[in-house]
Formats: C-alpha cells, structure tokens, sequence
C-alpha cells in the first residue's frame, strides 16, 4: 500500500469533510496516520486492504460500538462517520480496494514508555482487562471466527516457521514450549471457555495515566478463541523487560481475577500459554527477516520476547501456576511436607539398596532441556544428567518418537529403514573398521554383549580393566567392575579378571609432569599380560572408557591407549573402548573419546546418551568379529534395533549433528572449565580441575600436601549447590570428585552462575563467620 501524507490529506477532506495535516505512523499491517486539524483536534486513520475482509471490519466498528455504550466507553477510541453517516469508507486506487476508517485519539502514556510500572498498576491492568472481558460477555459477530496465526489456540502453527529461527539454543527453545504446549494445553483448550477478546493488549496499544489504564487500542488483531488468551497476551507484554516477570503477571492475574472470575482450569494452563503467545511472536519475527522485511514494526519486540522466553524457561511451571492460584484465592498446589510417606512406601515396594540422591529428597516432575523442575516448585540447571544428552524433552527426538510410537514398534524380524539408516549415520561417525552395529537396550548389556563377542573371537577368556572402573550391572558387567566388586557387598575379584593400575595423573605414581605418563601406565597392562603368559593363557580383552567417569573423571594420559592397544592385540587380544559415558561429540575435540588418543579399538560401546535416556545402546564391531560371531547360533534381541529406539537414535544423533553440540561443548567447556581453576586459585580445597568439553572433574582434599580427600567438604558443597538451584554429584574412588557432566544445552550463563555459586558455597563452608 503507498499512500502520500498528501493523498491522505486529500481522501480526509474528500470524504469526512475535515481539513487535517497527516503524519505517517508504524503498523504492523495497516497503514495508519495520526491526523490533526486546526482545532488541534487529533484523530487516527486506518488503511487496510484485501488482507481484513470487509465484515472483519464491520465485526471492528461492532465491538467499538458495544463498549461505547458500556461504562468503560471513555476508554475506547470512537468511529467518526464519513459524509455517508458510515464508519467505513471504501475507496479505489490503482485498480484495488481499501478501506479507511478515522477514530478519535486517547490521550495517555503508551504502556512501553511508563517510565515506572507499579504492582499496582500490572493490577490496574488486569483489573481492566477483566472488565472489559466482562463487558464482552455478550457480544458476538461472526467475522470473529476466523483462523488467524496470532490466535494462541493455533499456536502449534507456529512449528512450520521455527526453522527460520537460524540460533540452535533460541530454536530448541521455542520448540520445547511449543510441545509444551501440543502437550499441557491443546487437550484442554476446547473445555475452557470462548469468547470475543481484543487479542492483543501490547505494550503499544495499552495506555496508561499515572497507576491507571487510560486506553486500549487497535482491534485488527481480535479473534474468537479461548478467553484466557486475552490475559495471556497481557500478561506476556508486561512481563517484557523485567527482573520478576512472575511476579508481575501475578499482579495482573489477581487484578483481573477481581473483574472477571477465572476457573481453576484457566490458571492451570497460564503459564504456557504465555510461552505460547512468545513463540508465534519470535517465529513471526524468525519468518519475516527470512522475507528480508524492512517493517521495523515486525521486530519490535523480538528482543525482548527472547529475553523473556530465557527467564521463562527458568521458573517452575508449578511455581508459576501456585502463584497464579494464590492470586484468585484458590488452594495452593505446592506444600511444604516431607516425603517421608513417600520414601517408606518406596522402601516398601522397591529394592532398599536403590538409592536416593540428596540428603533433602527431590521429587523431580518435569524437564526442560538443562532444567528441571520439582514439585515444591524449585528449578534446577542439571549438571549430572549425561543419559539426556542433547537435553531433556528436546522437541524433536520428542516428536520423532512420538510419531514412530503410534505408527509401529516391533522387532528386528522384519525389515526397516530406519534401523539401516541410523546404523550407516552412526558408522560414517566412526572409522572405517568399525562397521557393523548390534543394537541392545542399555551399556551394560552392550558390555555384556561386547565381552561375549570379544571370548567367541579370541577363544580366551581372561579380562583386563582399570582399578575403580565401573562397566555396568548385568553380571560379566559387575565382575569386571571394580568399582562394584571391591566395594562394600562385593563378590570379590574373579581369577579371569585382572585389574591395571588407574592412570591417573593426579593421585597415581607417573603426573603431570611427567612426559612419558601414557606409556608407563600402559606398561602396567603389559605386566599382566606377562604374568597370564607364564600361566599359559593371553587377555580375550582390554576394556577401558576413554575418559574415566566413576574412576574419578579422569582423561587418559597422553599415548595411553596407543601402548596398551598394542600390547594386547599383540597377546591376541581385543580392545574394547567404553564410550558410555563420554560420546556423541561431549568431549568437543572430538565427536569420541578413543579419538583423544590417536587409537582405533576393536569395539566401540555405546549407551546413555545414544537415546537421550531412552533405552538404546549399542555395540560397534569391525567385520572380522562380526563375521566370526556369525557363527550359526543366531543372535535375537527382542526390544534391541525395535523402530522406536532406532528413530530415537536417529533423532539424537541428527540433532547434535545440526544443532552443532559439540562445538557448544567445545566453547562452553572451556569457559566453564577457565572458571573452574579460577576458584582452584582462591580456594585450595579445589586440587585438580580436569576433563574436556562437558566431561569435567574437579577433586577437593583437605590439604593439598597429603591430598587427603574432602569427602565431608565435597558433599556438603553438593547439598548447598542443590538449595542454589545446581544439580552436582561426586565420583572417584575416594569420593571427592564433583563431576560435571550437564546435557549438552547448558550454556556459558549457566557455566557463570555455577562457577559464582560455588564460590559462595566455597566461602560458606570455608569461612562461615563472613
């Protein structure tokens, strides 16, 4: 549409009989223009075109019409008629069709200019908003249902544009709240209550006089729909740009709660309603700069919806819906009783030796990527969940698995694409020896199935593994775990086991200093290799994880794996590399760990992460085992390679391909680990900060002479980290590792606030007078 200030001039006089100067404003889709006549008289004029149908806007003057004949009349722009005495006037040019309408102006203050909101202004808001929605209760036209992209009811439209939302943690983001929504709301939605609402109370079209709503304008963007969406879009604008977003929509929801009652149901679904109304916001935004727009209007808040969408992401929804809840007088859904039910009825009905992670019980009930959220309305960043890899609920291996869940799940007695495809994406990450895929249902059934493999190809027996390593817990699993066996309820070491000394360059007899670490812990293995020798008999296998996880978050020493491959192939043997705990691009370097030391095993074992907690795993050979394991005795896995698991493989590995993870690895684990050794200088506690990418350790003593372990110290840092809202555990064989391993989109914020929260730990227990 281009019209001149001039032509406008002209059309006013024209048609309205009045003489104005004409100034161009912004808008979204209509051209609009402030008018001023000699009287200084102001007035808005509208133009759209084909785009608002006619009885659209007729449905606009209706609704004017009904509000002016209610008591909030002076708080409603006024149609003023043309010379035909109509509140429309249609008019012809270049071959097209518009139509023009001229309101009267509202004076105020645009709600994003009010230099200082009040609680009680957010409740004045609502209170407003209710009114009017009460005002509504019994206006209706039908030009109102219609289907429109910035209704929330339709938002899970705003899926086809999130591929133009080009950044990977901004896109995942919005894609996590909208399965939030296809989940928490789009079930309920058709038994909430409908109305006529206004749609879009913005913080352009609200106006404000001191601690009251002056004004609301522009009814182009009014829908039939749900009646909670109208204060969901409220609440959405004025939550932008503050530090307590919650709390002002709490405002505004009791505000509008004393107006217009709201059902418990309504409340309930709030929270995500207000991702909702982001997501269509910044995917619009994401789709017109795909479109090259220049309209400023079309981004005008795509900053700060972001900002908000990040602050959104962090508050329990629980917390959320308590605090709404509360605002309209209703019963809270956040207690504060123990579990002590809870716990002995788990005790009951469960294994005792099963244990509970804190001494203050979580109960965990949702999450969100590297957040998740419990039932006392708490949010954590999650720092130790490595099985949700690329994070929990990520929207696409959600939907991915979804999809394939209601299509067909069976096994691998029946031909499938998407098994054969996933195993040739997963072998193309591999070198090309290893070839050949067995999938299975966890790592330790994958070690399991590895070892059984590794005996038939050998024809030996024997076992070599790492001190402190922990394999799983099937029984070969456990009997090659030290971790397990030489622990308290341990069977003990079976004779066809042997355990080589733990390289670790911190606590063990070769350090850091010393160039040749690798090699001479490698030689530990050939001395075991030696001692079976002499008794006649030669490793089937060596096993290790190519970074030490329970071990005490250890990286193996540089040429490690180098010499020990070596040795053992040269008795025979096979080399195992446990890739459990470390794969999939965490390390950042390198999408495996075995790649950290220039080695190609025999077999690769994968699990944890290979589903992003699904249970999936899965055992890589080169040819010459799998052609020797095909032996005649066929090999069935009933649940193993099923569709399902295979799709979600699938999506886990295309995601961290396209979301480019473990490049994020790479930078946020160097950033996190720059401030882990910041805190080793300050706080001696801290004696050793190790790992790479998002597989880190950092070990606590009492004194850094005799490394005496911290383990009082370590775990007491772990319970005050938990209260500050961070998720850590603690690994080793002394007990005194914190291991950090967070799913992948955990970010440098999160890497900043961890490191500044610890040090306030640090400083709590080291020097609790200060």
């Amino acid at each position: 549409m281009n019209f001149s200030e001039t032509t406008i001039q002209q059309l006013v006089q024209d048609h309205y009989g009045l003489t104005t100067t004409a100034k161009a404003l912004n808008g979204y889709e209509e051209l609009n223009f402030l008018l001023s006549d000699e009287k200084k008289e102001k007035y808005i004029l509208k133009i759209t075109n084909e785009a608002h149908s006619f009885p659209f806007l007729e449905a606009q003057v209706a609704i004017i019409a009904h509000l002016a004949n209610s008591k909030m009349a002076t708080h409603f722009q006024h149609f003023c008629f043309n010379k035909q005495g109509e509140a429309l006037t249609k008019i012809e040019k270049d071959s097209k069709t518009y139509y023009v309408r001229i309101l009267n102006f509202l004076e105020g203050t645009f709600w994003v200019d009010q230099a200082v909101k009040s609680n009680e202004l957010h409740t004045n808001l609502g209170a407003f908003m209710g009114s009017m929605d009460s005002e509504l209760q019994h206006f209706s036209h039908p030009a109102m249902h219609r289907n429109y992209s910035w209704d929330i009811s339709r938002a899970t439209e705003a899926n086809d544009a999130l591929h133009h939302i080009l950044n990977h943690e901004k896109r995942r983001i919005a894609g996590y709240f909208l399965l939030q929504f296809e989940t928490e709301v789009l079930p309920k939605i058709h038994h909430l209550r409908h109305a006529y609402i206004h749609n879009d109370a913005n913080d352009y079209n609200v106006l404000t006089q001191g601690n009251q709503i002056s004004g609301l304008i522009d009814f182009g963007d009014m829908v039939y729909t749900a009646l909670i969406n109208n204060l969901a879009i409220t609440c959405t604008y004025a939550m932008l740009e503050e530090k307590e977003p919650l709390e002002v929509a709490t405002a505004i929801v009791k505000g509008y709660h004393s107006s217009y009652s709201l059902t418990e149901q309504e409340v309930g679904v709030l929270y995500y309603l207000i991702a909702a109304r982001l997501c269509i916001s910044v995917t619009q935004s994401a789709y017109n700069s795909s479109l090259d727009s220049n309209n400023e209007h079309h981004f005008i808040t795509e900053k700060p919806a972001w900002n908000l969408l990040y602050q959104l992401i962090k508050i329990n929804p629980i917390k959320a819906e308590d605090h709404f809840r509360k605002a309209c007088g209703f019963t809270a859904i956040i207690d504060d009783q123990n579990y002590h039910d809870l716990v002995n009825l788990r005790q009951q009905k469960l294994g005792k030796n099963l244990s509970i992670g804190y001494k203050d019980k979580l109960k965990i009930t949702k999450g969100a990527l590297q957040y998740l959220y419990d039932d006392k309305g708490r949010t954590f960043v999650d720092c130790v969940n490595n099985p949700s890899h690329v994070g929990h609920c990520h929207p696409v291996v959600v939907k991915k698995m979804q999809k394939q869940i209601a299509t067909l799940n069976t096994n691998t007695r029946y031909l499938n694409d998407t098994i054969i495809e996933y195993a040739q994406k997963l072998t193309d990450t591999l070198p090309d020896a290893l070839s050949v895929c067995y999938f299975v249902n966890s790592g330790s059934e994958a070690n399991d199935l590895a070892i059984r493999m590794s005996r038939h190809y050998t024809k030996q027996k024997d076992i070599i593994v790492l001190d402190h390593a922990y394999h799983g817990t099937s029984t070969v699993a456990m009997e090659m775990s030290p971790y397990k066996f030489d622990s308290k309820g341990g069977f003990g070491q079976m004779p066809w086991i042997h355990k080589a000394i733990n390289p670790d360059q911190y606590r063990g007899p070769y350090t850091y200093t010393d160039a040749n670490a690798g090699p001479k812990y490698a030689a530990d293995v050939a001395r075991i290799i030696q001692e079976l020798k002499h008794e006649n008999k030669a490793p089937a296998v060596f096993i290790c994880e190519t970074l030490l996880g329970v071990g005490g978050q250890i990286p193996l020493p540089e040429n490690y794996l180098k010499n020990v491959y070596q040795h053992v192939r040269a008795a025979g043997g096979v080399c195992i590399a446990d890739e459990v705990q470390v794969g999939f691009g965490r390390i950042g370097t390198h999408f495996w760990g075995f790649e950290l030391q220039d080695v190609v095993p025999d077999i690769v074992v994968l699990g944890k992460p290979i589903g992003n907690g699904h249970p999936l795993a899965a055992v890589i050979v080169t040819k010459e085992i799998a052609e020797a394991f095909h032996n005649g005795m066929e090999y069935f896995n009933t649940f193993g390679g099923n569709p399902v698991s295979m799709t979600a493989g699938l999506a886990v590995l295309n995601v961290i391909q396209d979301e480019e993870m473990q490049q994020h690895a790479l930078e946020v684990g160097n950033h996190l680990m720059a401030g882990l050794k910041s805190l080793m200088h300050k706080y001696p506690i801290i004696s050793d900060v190790r790992g790479h990418g998002l597989f880190l350790g950092a070990e606590m003593v009492k004194d850094p002479i005799t490394k005496e372990p911290a383990v009082a110290e370590i775990d007491q840092i772990v319970e005050k980290m938990k209260e500050k809202g961070y998720l850590l555990s603690t690994d080793g064989p002394l007990h005194n590792v914190l291991k950090i391993k967070p799913p992948m989109p955990f970010n440098k914020d999160n890497a900043d606030e961890m490191v500044h929260l610890l040090e306030v730990a640090l400083s709590e227990l080291l020097h609790p007078s200060n």
